[in-house]
């Protein structure tokens, strides 16, 4: 059962997913995502800019989650990863919504703006794995640094249903920006 009380806002652990009979798919799509995602490569298929027959991703339809940090030159890039769980494919075209939360469930400073990057329509097959890339610096560079947060908060594309990740997110240099969905 997702989380209540949080104005709207669904929180799925694994544990309860697997109550939702999800713990298969779950752990088959863990395990690809463990394998390739988490190394910033994602699987999915990215479709034409055409009329799609493939229905949009829903919140029940995924399992959003944080993949490994890449540091570099004072830059912080920290993909979102979207998998899905349900037993057919689904589309993502877009920006996430994406703001970083207190214990408290309150916002820390402004969401993260869209960059310039192109969108496409990205079909997400069964237990499949797309990201959307946060990007802030490492560390004061030109600006100060908001609190370090302790969830995040993802409103997948076309969603207004948001999922929460647990992840410990600092801002900083006022540079908070979100990628598209990519395959």
């Amino acid at each position: 059962m997702p989380e209540s009380g949080n104005g709207g806002v669904a929180m799925f652990l694994p544990s309860e997913l697997s109550r939702r009979g999800k713990l298969a798919t779950v752990g088959v799509a863990l395990a690809l995502a463990a394998s390739g995602a988490g190394a910033g490569v994602a699987t999915g298929a990215p479709q034409a800019q055409t009329v799609s027959s493939t229905r949009a991703c829903g919140v029940s339809d995924l399992y959003l989650s944080m993949g490994a940090k890449g540091l570099g030159a004072g830059q912080l890039f920290w993909p979102i990863r979207f998998t899905n769980t349900s037993t057919t494919s689904c589309t993502l075209r877009g920006f996430p919504g994406v703001s970083v939360l207190n214990t408290a469930h309150q916002q820390i400073g402004a969401p993260a703006t869209r960059t310039t990057q192109p969108i496409h329509t990205v079909t997400v097959r069964p237990a499949h794995t797309v990201t959307a890339v946060i990007h802030t610096t490492n560390g004061p560079i030109g600006g100060s640094c908001r609190p370090t947060g302790t969830y995040i908060q993802v409103f997948p594309p076309g969603s207004s249903h948001s999922v929460l990740i647990p992840a410990a997110l600092r801002v900083c240099s006022n540079i908070f920006t979100i990628t598209p969905v990519t395959a």
